[in-house]
Protein backbone atom coordinates (compact mmCIF):
# COMPACT_ATOMS: atom_id res chain seq x y z
CA UNK A 1 0.00 0.00 0.00
CA UNK A 2 2.96 2.37 1.14
CA UNK A 3 4.08 1.71 -2.72
CA UNK A 4 1.02 3.10 -3.98
CA UNK A 5 0.82 5.53 -1.94
CA UNK A 6 4.24 6.99 -3.04
CA UNK A 7 3.91 7.13 -6.63
CA UNK A 8 0.16 8.64 -6.71
CA UNK A 9 2.10 11.91 -4.42
CA UNK A 10 4.87 11.61 -6.45
CA UNK A 11 2.73 11.51 -9.82
CA UNK A 12 0.96 14.25 -8.17
CA UNK A 13 3.77 16.56 -7.35
CA UNK A 14 5.01 16.54 -10.42
CA UNK A 15 1.89 17.55 -12.16
CA UNK A 16 1.11 20.24 -9.45
CA UNK A 17 4.55 21.41 -10.06
CA UNK A 18 4.40 21.66 -13.74
CA UNK A 19 1.09 23.41 -13.38
CA UNK A 20 2.51 26.28 -11.57
CA UNK A 21 5.77 26.25 -13.34
CA UNK A 22 7.73 25.01 -10.26
CA UNK A 23 7.95 28.11 -7.68
CA UNK A 24 9.92 28.00 -4.29
CA UNK A 25 5.90 28.14 -2.58
CA UNK A 26 4.88 24.88 -4.63
CA UNK A 27 8.19 22.88 -3.88
CA UNK A 28 7.42 23.66 -0.10
CA UNK A 29 3.58 22.69 -0.44
CA UNK A 30 4.81 20.05 -1.52
CA UNK A 31 7.51 19.26 1.04
CA UNK A 32 4.93 19.64 3.74
CA UNK A 33 2.66 17.41 2.43
CA UNK A 34 5.35 14.34 1.96
CA UNK A 35 6.02 15.39 5.56
CA UNK A 36 2.40 14.73 6.83
CA UNK A 37 2.10 11.49 4.50
CA UNK A 38 5.24 10.31 6.14
CA UNK A 39 4.22 11.22 9.78
CA UNK A 40 0.17 9.77 9.08
CA UNK A 41 1.71 6.52 7.80
CA UNK A 42 3.94 5.96 10.79
CA UNK A 43 1.44 6.61 13.24
CA UNK A 44 -1.63 4.82 11.79
CA UNK A 45 -0.52 1.13 11.72
CA UNK A 46 -3.51 0.55 9.59
CA UNK A 47 -2.35 1.55 6.94
CA UNK A 48 0.99 -0.81 6.34
CA UNK A 49 3.05 2.07 5.63
CA UNK A 50 6.30 1.03 6.94
CA UNK A 51 5.35 -2.69 8.20
CA UNK A 52 2.30 -4.42 7.14
CA UNK A 53 0.59 -5.60 10.17
CA UNK A 54 -1.95 -7.85 11.22
CA UNK A 55 -4.85 -5.70 11.69
CA UNK A 56 -7.97 -7.45 11.38
CA UNK A 57 -9.07 -11.19 10.74
CA UNK A 58 -11.32 -11.94 8.14
CA UNK A 59 -13.81 -14.23 8.97
CA UNK A 60 -17.44 -14.29 8.82
CA UNK A 61 -18.11 -15.60 12.36
CA UNK A 62 -19.11 -13.23 15.30
CA UNK A 63 -15.50 -13.31 16.58
CA UNK A 64 -13.33 -10.26 17.78
CA UNK A 65 -9.53 -10.09 19.42
CA UNK A 66 -9.36 -8.44 23.19
CA UNK A 67 -5.47 -7.33 23.20
CA UNK A 68 -4.34 -5.87 26.36
CA UNK A 69 -0.95 -3.82 26.25
CA UNK A 70 1.27 -2.49 28.22
CA UNK A 71 1.15 -4.97 31.52
CA UNK A 72 1.25 -6.60 33.64
CA UNK A 73 0.41 -4.16 36.20
CA UNK A 74 -1.02 -4.29 39.46
CA UNK A 75 -4.84 -4.38 38.05
CA UNK A 76 -4.15 -7.05 35.92
CA UNK A 77 -5.55 -10.32 37.98
CA UNK A 78 -8.85 -8.50 38.29
CA UNK A 79 -8.75 -8.97 34.28
CA UNK A 80 -7.70 -12.48 34.41
CA UNK A 81 -10.16 -13.10 36.91
CA UNK A 82 -13.15 -11.50 34.54
CA UNK A 83 -12.00 -13.24 31.46
CA UNK A 84 -11.43 -16.50 33.38
CA UNK A 85 -15.02 -15.83 34.45
CA UNK A 86 -16.71 -15.42 31.13
CA UNK A 87 -14.64 -18.00 29.61
CA UNK A 88 -12.91 -15.77 27.68
CA UNK A 89 -8.63 -16.04 26.34
CA UNK A 90 -6.86 -12.46 25.32
CA UNK A 91 -3.88 -11.94 24.35
CA UNK A 92 -1.54 -9.52 26.29
CA UNK A 93 1.38 -7.37 24.75
CA UNK A 94 3.75 -6.83 27.88
CA UNK A 95 6.21 -4.95 28.57
CA UNK A 96 9.61 -6.90 30.04
CA UNK A 97 9.82 -4.01 33.04
CA UNK A 98 6.82 -4.53 33.77
CA UNK A 99 7.10 -8.41 33.58
CA UNK A 100 10.30 -8.18 36.07
CA UNK A 101 7.98 -5.76 38.29
CA UNK A 102 5.00 -8.81 38.33
CA UNK A 103 6.48 -11.99 37.34
CA UNK A 104 4.07 -13.94 38.90
CA UNK A 105 1.27 -12.24 37.45
CA UNK A 106 3.13 -12.66 34.04
CA UNK A 107 2.99 -16.35 34.65
CA UNK A 108 -1.06 -16.58 35.45
CA UNK A 109 -1.61 -15.25 32.02
CA UNK A 110 0.55 -17.77 30.24
CA UNK A 111 -0.85 -20.85 32.96
CA UNK A 112 -4.49 -19.66 32.20
CA UNK A 113 -4.11 -20.10 28.17
CA UNK A 114 -3.90 -16.55 27.06
CA UNK A 115 -1.41 -15.28 24.09
CA UNK A 116 1.80 -13.56 24.71
CA UNK A 117 3.14 -10.77 23.01
CA UNK A 118 6.32 -8.68 22.95
CA UNK A 119 5.90 -5.22 23.35
CA UNK A 120 8.91 -3.98 23.99
CA UNK A 121 11.42 -4.09 27.02
CA UNK A 122 10.84 -0.36 28.05
CA UNK A 123 7.86 0.97 26.02
CA UNK A 124 10.12 3.90 25.42
CA UNK A 125 8.70 7.56 24.38
CA UNK A 126 11.07 7.84 22.08
CA UNK A 127 10.31 5.18 20.42
CA UNK A 128 9.78 6.30 17.37
CA UNK A 129 13.43 7.72 17.55
CA UNK A 130 15.28 5.07 18.36
CA UNK A 131 18.00 3.25 16.02
CA UNK A 132 17.66 -0.14 14.42
CA UNK A 133 19.89 -1.45 16.45
CA UNK A 134 18.05 0.08 19.51
CA UNK A 135 15.24 -0.78 18.70
CA UNK A 136 16.62 -4.95 18.13
CA UNK A 137 17.52 -4.32 21.59
CA UNK A 138 14.49 -3.58 23.15
CA UNK A 139 12.37 -6.41 21.26
CA UNK A 140 15.12 -8.94 22.34
CA UNK A 141 15.67 -8.27 25.98
CA UNK A 142 11.61 -8.48 26.52
CA UNK A 143 11.92 -11.57 24.92
CA UNK A 144 14.85 -12.65 26.99
CA UNK A 145 13.11 -11.60 30.22
CA UNK A 146 9.73 -13.26 29.03
CA UNK A 147 11.42 -16.94 28.48
CA UNK A 148 13.50 -16.25 32.15
CA UNK A 149 10.12 -15.49 33.46
CA UNK A 150 8.04 -17.40 31.93
CA UNK A 151 9.40 -19.97 29.91
CA UNK A 152 8.11 -18.94 26.43
CA UNK A 153 8.81 -17.53 23.35
CA UNK A 154 6.71 -15.71 21.27
CA UNK A 155 7.14 -14.10 17.36
CA UNK A 156 4.10 -11.64 17.78
CA UNK A 157 4.77 -7.74 18.71
CA UNK A 158 2.97 -4.86 18.92
CA UNK A 159 4.72 -1.24 18.27
CA UNK A 160 4.77 1.03 21.05
CA UNK A 161 1.93 3.23 20.79
CA UNK A 162 1.77 2.02 16.79
CA UNK A 163 4.65 4.09 15.55
CA UNK A 164 6.27 2.24 12.53
CA UNK A 165 9.13 3.90 10.88
CA UNK A 166 12.07 2.09 8.53
CA UNK A 167 14.41 1.05 11.37
CA UNK A 168 11.33 -0.49 13.19
CA UNK A 169 10.51 -2.18 10.05
CA UNK A 170 14.11 -2.94 10.04
CA UNK A 171 14.04 -4.11 13.26
CA UNK A 172 10.71 -6.20 13.22
CA UNK A 173 12.70 -8.26 10.45
CA UNK A 174 15.69 -8.96 11.93
CA UNK A 175 13.91 -10.14 14.95
CA UNK A 176 11.81 -12.24 12.81
CA UNK A 177 8.86 -11.07 14.36
CA UNK A 178 4.68 -10.33 13.00
CA UNK A 179 3.74 -7.02 13.67
CA UNK A 180 0.38 -7.11 15.14
CA UNK A 181 -1.80 -3.74 14.98
CA UNK A 182 -5.62 -3.36 15.22
CA UNK A 183 -8.18 -1.87 14.08
CA UNK A 184 -10.35 -0.61 17.11
CA UNK A 185 -8.73 1.76 18.90
CA UNK A 186 -10.56 2.10 22.35
CA UNK A 187 -8.51 5.39 23.38
CA UNK A 188 -8.86 3.88 26.80
CA UNK A 189 -5.46 5.92 28.05
CA UNK A 190 -6.78 9.06 26.65
CA UNK A 191 -10.04 9.85 28.12
CA UNK A 192 -11.78 9.09 31.04
CA UNK A 193 -15.32 8.68 30.26
CA UNK A 194 -16.44 5.03 30.14
CA UNK A 195 -19.15 5.41 28.66
CA UNK A 196 -17.38 7.22 25.46
CA UNK A 197 -14.69 3.97 25.28
CA UNK A 198 -17.11 1.51 25.45
CA UNK A 199 -19.39 3.02 22.67
CA UNK A 200 -16.30 3.51 20.78
CA UNK A 201 -15.52 -0.44 20.85
CA UNK A 202 -19.08 -1.32 20.38
CA UNK A 203 -20.62 1.16 17.69
CA UNK A 204 -18.23 -0.28 15.25
CA UNK A 205 -18.74 -4.16 15.80
CA UNK A 206 -17.73 -6.31 13.25
CA UNK A 207 -16.33 -9.74 13.08
CA UNK A 208 -12.61 -9.81 13.28
CA UNK A 209 -12.62 -6.69 15.03
CA UNK A 210 -8.83 -6.35 16.73
CA UNK A 211 -9.53 -4.25 19.60
CA UNK A 212 -6.87 -2.22 21.36
CA UNK A 213 -7.67 -2.08 25.14
CA UNK A 214 -4.56 -1.64 28.36
CA UNK A 215 -4.80 -3.74 31.45
CA UNK A 216 -3.54 -0.20 33.23
CA UNK A 217 -6.70 1.07 35.25
CA UNK A 218 -9.81 -0.01 36.85
CA UNK A 219 -11.60 2.43 34.42
CA UNK A 220 -10.81 0.05 31.81
CA UNK A 221 -11.74 -2.62 33.96
CA UNK A 222 -15.23 -1.50 34.20
CA UNK A 223 -15.52 -1.11 30.28
CA UNK A 224 -14.48 -4.33 29.84
CA UNK A 225 -17.21 -6.10 32.50
CA UNK A 226 -19.87 -3.91 29.95
CA UNK A 227 -18.50 -5.45 26.64
CA UNK A 228 -18.01 -8.98 27.97
CA UNK A 229 -21.86 -8.42 28.58
CA UNK A 230 -22.14 -6.72 25.30
CA UNK A 231 -20.41 -9.66 23.25
CA UNK A 232 -22.45 -12.63 25.21
CA UNK A 233 -26.01 -10.54 23.79
CA UNK A 234 -24.45 -9.92 20.29
CA UNK A 235 -23.38 -13.80 20.82
CA UNK A 236 -19.94 -13.00 20.11
CA UNK A 237 -16.46 -14.89 20.86
CA UNK A 238 -13.19 -14.32 21.04
CA UNK A 239 -10.26 -15.41 18.87
CA UNK A 240 -6.50 -15.18 20.10
CA UNK A 241 -4.07 -13.11 17.89
CA UNK A 242 -2.25 -16.66 17.76
CA UNK A 243 -5.03 -18.15 15.84
CA UNK A 244 -4.68 -15.83 12.91
CA UNK A 245 -0.85 -17.15 12.77
CA UNK A 246 -2.17 -20.67 12.76
CA UNK A 247 -4.40 -20.06 9.90
CA UNK A 248 -2.23 -18.64 7.67
CA UNK A 249 0.19 -21.69 8.00
CA UNK A 250 -2.58 -24.35 6.45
Amino acid sequence: MKHYLFILFYLFCNVFTYAFHGTFWVYLFCFILLSAVVVWGSFTIELGYFVNSITHKRTKIKEVALTFDDGPTEYTPQFLDLLKENQIKATFFCIGKQIEKYPDTFKRIIVEGHTIGNHTLSHSNSTGFLSTSKMVEEIQKCDEIMYSVGNIVTDLYRPPFGVTNPNIAKAIAKTGKKSIGWNVRSLDTITDDEKKIYRRITQTMKPGNIILLHDTSEKTYRVLGDLLVFLKNKKYSAFTIDSIIKSKKK
